[in-house]
């Protein structure tokens, strides 16, 4: 055994790649924070001197990944990284499929729509398609949301592979070092029987987040469509009129897909 685990130890070492982990350091910082940071506070957090890191910089803002405020004193994520998750065939594919069926249901609900997949211990908004009205509320394609204050993130956990379930849980718990809410497994259970989640929306007071799963071949969920149900003076749409096209647009995505 102990010789193993020299073994790996020295594999790990030889595989090392300082470059390329401090890029990804780098990126991943960026993408925790919506603040602007300066080079010097880049090196701070992540405790490295700025000229451990200034050449790495330097090199993803030429290459797109980070630019320069006006004043170019800061440096920010671009989108580029959402761009090419977008360009990766699975979504592409989905969200192609998903839009057509999406502005359909804004249209007949006359409420705003989004399209999530979970992605390790967060979801990801990967499509979004506004109410066409003047007013309303939505979820910008490209937001990261916490995996324990989504909807759609409980519809797919609830349906999801139970190995799937539990690793996205715990790297939920790794991230946020947070305890997990008392109920999560009965709540779970509720939304798996009843096929969709309806309930207050953990962020936006007056907003009923509605949310069925998009389902593969084997039952299992892909990814949630959802709609952020803000009631509107003068509008006859009520929730029950939300389930019911919701569902539909659900069941059509799933089968374009391939799914049940």
């Amino acid at each position: 055994m102990k010789v193993a685990t020299k073994s790996k130890a020295q594999a790990a070492a030889r595989y090392t790649t300082p470059a390329l982990e401090k890029g990804l350091d780098i990126l991943e910082l960026f993408a925790s924070t919506s603040e602007e940071l300066t080079k010097r506070e880049v090196a701070r957090r992540l405790g490295r001197s700025v000229s451990e890191i200034f050449r790495m910089l330097v090199c993803l803002e030429q290459r797109g990944y980070l630019a320069q405020t006006p004043d170019e004193d800061r440096l920010r994520l671009t989108l580029k990284l959402f761009r090419l998750a977008q360009e990766h065939p699975p979504v592409r594919r989905l969200t192609e499929k998903a839009l057509p069926v999406m502005h359909e249901l804004a249209h007949h609900t006359n409420q705003s729509c989004h399209l999530g997949v979970l992605d390790s211990y967060e979801v990801i908004i990967v499509a979004q398609v506004d109410a066409p009205t003047s007013t309303g509320f939505y979820v910008k394609a490209g937001s990261h949301v916490d995996l324990m204050e989504a909807a759609t993130g409980h519809v797919i956990l609830s349906h999801q592979r139970p190995e799937m379930r539990r690793r996205a849980i715990d790297a939920w718990k790794h991230a946020s070092n947070s305890p997990l809410p008392d109920d999560l497994d009965a709540h779970l259970q509720r939304i798996r029987r009843r096929g969709y989640e309806e309930r207050p929306s953990y962020q936006v007071a007056g907003v009923t987040n509605v949310s069925y799963p998009i389902l593969d071949a084997q039952g299992y969920a892909i990814a949630a469509l959802t709609v952020p149900f803000l009631k509107r003076v003068h509008d006859a749409t009520t929730v029950r009129d939300v389930r019911t096209h919701l569902e539909e647009a659900a069941r059509q995505l799933s089968k374009e897909i391939g799914g049940l």
